[in-house]
């Protein structure tokens, strides 16, 4: 069984972790080859790049990481409690 809150915080450390550096690299990298057109199309009304925006995306990062982790432990612990018990052995 999946601790919810644990789950929860882990992913969205895990998103936030990866919106700052999909940042950073589009901000150290051509912009041929960075990723602000998936950043736009991910975050609703982030655009590339201001203050703002960058705390909006930021914002928006963690909320996707508490519905990501949330969602994915309650069907875990759902299906975990559905599925018929294995044989001790």
């Amino acid at each position: 069984m999946l601790n919810i809150r644990l789950a929860t915080v882990s992913t969205s450390i895990f998103t936030t972790l990866s919106y700052l550096l999909c940042v950073a690299f589009g901000l150290l990298a051509p912009e041929r080859i960075h990723m602000h057109h998936l950043l736009e199309l991910l975050l609703p009304s982030f655009t590339w790049i201001d203050l703002g925006s960058f705390f909006l995306g930021l914002v928006e990062s963690v909320l996707w990481g508490v519905y990501l982790g949330g969602g994915f432990a309650m069907v875990y612990n759902m299906v975990f409690h559905l599925s018929p018990p294995r044989d001790a052995r």
